[in-house]
């Protein structure tokens, strides 16, 4: 009776099984997000603002250590004294 019992419980879950599994949809590449070229970790402002332009925006330094942040279109660039510590795409450009 057991053996039986577990048979059918085998053959139920191996027939249900293609049934279960998850799927992750495939973005089609027309809907790939773009992520800007942004500076990298450790360069100078001087460096940053040389390849990249005057920013949009110059926030004050906050805090201690100072930390700055320049705004961008599309990204935010964070500094610590005068060096990249981030770079950060806008939100709202990274849901679209």
């Amino acid at each position: 009776m057991h053996f039986l019992r577990a048979l059918l419980c085998g053959l139920s879950l191996w027939l249900l099984a293609p049934f279960c599994m998850a799927q992750t949809p495939d973005a089609p590449a027309s809907e790939e997000i773009q992520t800007p070229a942004m500076p990298g970790k450790g360069q100078s402002m001087v460096q940053v603002e040389k390849k990249f332009g005057t920013p949009k925006e110059k926030q004050q330094p906050v805090g201690n250590p100072p930390i700055t942040r320049w705004v961008y279109p599309g990204y935010t660039v964070y500094f610590e004294n005068s060096h990249v510590i981030h770079s950060v795409v806008d939100k709202k450009r990274s849901t679209t």
